[in-house]
């Protein structure tokens, strides 16, 4: 009599890095030829334990060597207390656990909490990354996300209708350390989508299919040309994140050859302790170089693989792209080309970064950067800003838009000439510069118009330097009015309100002699005058209207 394991397949389904454009890993997707086994795995633990590890076990035949994702449910967890079964067959392949990411899928109502969350760091102890799957389309209470700390949310596609979630759960994984992943992906607009709401990786359809053999070929749209925002830290390193090739530090050199040559695209392999830590780094071309010289195989052959192979460079999750610049430039010129590895807070290896992934995301980022500033100031426009503000009203927090403008700047231009005038925008345009800390983003919108983006306490000082400041063109003095509107969370839902609020204030500031600077809070009447003599009563109110309302 025919077992129910003996109708059943398994399907391979590509992760895509969105930045890289190369494969993250691969998910094991259960595909019986009869029956509902995941339905019967739904209600039997046991059962879905043996799933997990005859999806493994499928992989691991293949003689992959990508990344697993493999699925469980959240009840099995729970009752099981982890999945040991598992964590034997991986070390029983060769494999290592952090190779293997945990999918925990919905449902979760009724799942005892405290035992999930147990089996879960069990899980994390052994080596295993996790994934909270079916985020956004299932029954994952949010408190329960943040307490499982995953390395990475899975985002159903239907999400991507709703850019301010995504938006939002991107800002989440960051507070979590977790990447973001869209699963379900189909069409190139919703690529286009998640990769603007931030997501890293991505699956579906549109990459490739599942598939009875693992593929790491997979079709990833190009990357519509537009303005890039890139915070003064830089990209993410988790951006660039590449599978690592891993043996164990004992591997032979025969043993790192035989991977080598069996796996083009492997341009390093890291030998890693018990433990996961990368202690030795061997070069492919420097390693082969070394085996293929004369009597080369036969020296080192059956000697350890590490003599071969130099002190691995490594960099935290929490880096930037720029922080691993640093590292490769502070190493010798012949190991530029090195990978770097990336390691999680225990010192285990995630993965690893190439130089040429950063160099070339970094250039186009800055490519895009200059197309959009301004020629005369060399200050970004205003789609970098309303970007940037977007983006706090995203995460939450409170920030302080301004509005910044020579008075009578036409008059300048015609009694002084534009050269005079053109140089007065350039000054302006540095001392706001000058001026600016880590958080503030000036942006030049055009003429004698400034944006200024700022965290509260930020403001003030700024302000002081600028509108101090004695100004003149060709001689002929010349003052500056500046309008601020403040921003509590909640007050605006996106830089349209924020800038529907700023015009008034902009007019009023306009309406006093001398320097000026008034100052009004979304959603709520009236306004302050900080500098400037009234010649006219200002207008009474800077108040947002409501989403849906006149």
């Amino acid at each position: 009599m025919d077992s129910w394991t003996d109708t059943l397949r398994f399907a391979f389904q590509p992760v895509v890095n969105l930045t890289t454009g190369g494969v993250a890993g691969l998910e094991i997707l259960a595909r019986p030829e009869t029956g509902d086994v995941l339905a019967e795995a739904r209600r039997d633990p046991e059962l879905d334990g043996r799933l997990a590890v005859l999806a493994f076990r499928a992989a691991a035949r293949k003689e992959t060597l990508l990344p697993l994702y493999v699925n469980v449910f959240a009840g099995t967890l729970a009752d099981l207390g982890g999945l040991t079964p598992l964590h034997d067959a991986v070390r029983a392949a060769g494999r290592l656990p952090w190779e293997v990411t945990i999918d925990i899928g919905p449902p979760y109502t009724h799942v005892p909490q405290r035992a999930l969350l147990e089996a879960i760091g069990a899980l994390r102890d052994q080596g295993f990354r996790i994934c909270a799957d079916g985020v956004g389309d299932g029954d994952l209470p949010l408190r329960l996300l943040t307490d499982m700390t995953p390395d990475l949310v899975k985002l159903d596609a239907s999400l991507l209708a709703r850019p301010a979630g995504v938006r939002a759960m991107r800002t989440l994984c960051e507070q979590l350390g977790a990447l973001l992943c869209v699963e379900g992906v189909e069409t190139e607009l919703q690529c286009a989508s998640a990769r603007s709401a931030g997501a890293q990786l991505a699956q579906g359809e549109l990459f490739a299919p599942p598939a009875r053999l693992p593929a790491a070929e997979v079709y990833v749209p190009p990357r519509s040309p537009g303005p890039a925002v890139t915070p003064r830290s830089g990209p993410s390193v988790l951006e660039f994140v590449r599978p690592a090739a891993l043996l164990p530090a004992a591997a032979s050199a025969g043993q790192v050859r035989a991977l080598l040559t069996g796996s083009p695209d492997v341009s390093g392999v890291l030998l890693v302790d018990g433990n996961g830590v990368p202690v030795r780094s061997v070069h492919r071309s420097r390693f082969l170089l070394s085996m293929s010289g004369r009597y080369g195989h036969a020296l080192y052959a059956d000697r350890p693989a590490a003599k071969l192979g130099d002190q691995p460079r490594t960099v935290g999750v929490d880096a930037t792209a720029w922080e691993v610049l640093d590292v490769v430039a502070d190493g010798g010129r012949d190991r530029t080309s090195d990978d770097v590895a990336v390691v999680d807070r225990y010192g285990r290896c995630v993965g690893v970064v190439r130089l040429a992934d950063l160099v070339r995301a970094l250039a186009e980022t800055r490519v895009e950067e200059a197309a959009g500033l301004n020629p005369l100031t060399r200050l970004p426009g205003s789609d970098a800003i309303t970007g940037e503000v977007d983006r706090r009203i995203a995460d939450g927090r409170t920030f302080a838009l301004s509005w910044l403008d020579v008075d009578h700047f036409k008059q300048v231009n015609d009694g002084a000439g534009f050269a005079a005038g053109d140089e007065l925008i350039r000054s302006v345009g540095r001392a706001l510069q000058h001026a600016a800390t880590d958080s503030t983003r000036v942006g030049h919108i055009g003429g004698d118009d400034f944006l200024v983006l700022a965290d509260p306490e930020g403001l003030n000082p700024l302000a002081v330097s600028v509108l101090d400041a004695p100004w003149s063109a060709a001689g002929r003095p010349v003052t500056l009015s500046l309008a601020t509107v403040l921003c509590e969370p909640g007050s605006v839902t996106d830089h349209r309100q924020a800038a529907s609020c700023l015009a008034p204030l902009k007019k009023a500031a306009k309406s006093l002699s001398g320097a000026s600077w008034v100052l009004g809070r979304a959603g709520l009447p009236g306004l302050e005058i900080l500098r400037g003599v009234a010649a006219a009563p200002p207008p009474a109110e800077c108040a947002v209207a409501e989403p849906g309302r006149g």
